[in-house]
């Protein structure tokens, strides 16, 4: 390995927005992602084809867990009333107990994982004093790191 990269796909059809988030199965062989017309796609990794069925990756086991648009696992992270631009930024920790939400609203919330029923109940954090931009487990779920739009910060969170 010579640390380059070589460009092996481009997915150009499929949705009609910009892409927002990508998740990899855990078997490496399909990829979702989310668009900003609040589309949900998936794709064969190693062919870039769109894959029109759900059927194939229904009952798939996820490797990642970043999109905000989901037909199961993260339903309910979405409250009442919001928009498809509401929620910025979701992320499964690595044992998949639990997922975190960054929102528009300066909050972080945690979820048990998976939220699939409408208005999950979960834990509010507020320390951000605007939109939070994105959140993430540390590889060993202690802690986890949320970004700051606005007020630019970088806040660190004891998981216990």
């Amino acid at each position: 390995m010579d640390n380059r990269l070589s460009l092996s796909h481009n997915i150009t059809a499929g949705h009609s927005s910009f892409v927002t988030h990508l998740d990899w199965s855990a078997d490496s062989q399909y990829i979702v992602t989310n668009s900003g017309d609040y589309e949900i796609l998936f794709w064969e990794a190693a062919s870039g084809k769109h894959l029109t069925s759900a059927d194939t990756v229904r009952n798939l086991e996820w490797a990642t867990s970043t999109c905000v648009l989901s037909f199961s696992s993260v339903f309910g992270i979405w409250p009442d009333g919001a928009d498809g631009t509401d929620i910025n930024a979701v992320c499964r920790s690595h044992d998949a107990k639990l997922l975190v939400s960054a929102d528009d609203f300066g909050k972080v919330r945690l979820f048990p994982n998976p939220c699939s029923q409408p208005r999950a109940p979960s834990h509010v954090y507020k320390g951000h004093s605007s939109h939070v931009t994105n959140a993430a487990f540390l590889h060993d779920d202690s802690h986890l790191i949320s970004t700051g739009g606005k007020d630019m910060s970088i806040l660190q969170w004891s998981v216990v």
